[in-house]
């Protein structure tokens, strides 16, 4: 029993383990699709397709499992304190870092279906190990709990 959620506290963390991983897959995905996108011409049927597909994308996995992702993790954050727990603030930040990182991929999506091209495809594809990075440090923070 931790905090106020009580015996809820562990089937709260499955859930918000099960939509991070859904949010994190989106994230993996996406710019792999504005990689893909950025290939076709502005206005083809292909680029439509992707641009179909990435509004699918974040429509069904990307922005539920955000929200899911922020009210799990905030309801266990505040059952189980932030008091002494560096390593929540720090998990926190990467977090913060990581639904700004969200905000860029769905804006650029957007710019993309309206027939722009504002990044190369390979800037597109190293921007897709950002989530990696951040799920790294998301993993060492709670696991090892470095201070």
């Amino acid at each position: 029993m931790v905090g106020w959620l009580g015996d809820a506290y562990p089937w709260v963390k499955a859930a918000h383990v099960v939509v991070v991983i859904f949010w994190m897959a989106g994230l993996f995905a996406l710019p792999r699709y504005l990689a893909y996108q950025s290939a076709t011409a502005p206005g083809s049927g292909e680029e439509r397709l992707w641009s179909e597909r990435t509004a699918r994308l974040k429509r069904v996995i990307l922005a539920p499992s955000l929200v899911l992702s922020w009210l799990f993790g905030l309801a266990l954050a505040l059952s189980y304190g932030f008091a002494g727990a560096e390593w929540l603030h720090a998990k926190l930040a990467v977090v913060v870092a990581l639904s700004g990182y969200h905000g860029w991929a769905s804006a650029t999506a957007r710019r993309m279906s309206r027939g722009e091209r504002p990044y190369a495809d390979r800037t597109l594809r190293l921007l897709n190990e950002v989530p990696a990075l951040a799920i790294i440090a998301i993993v060492v923070l709670v696991v090892v709990k470095p201070f």
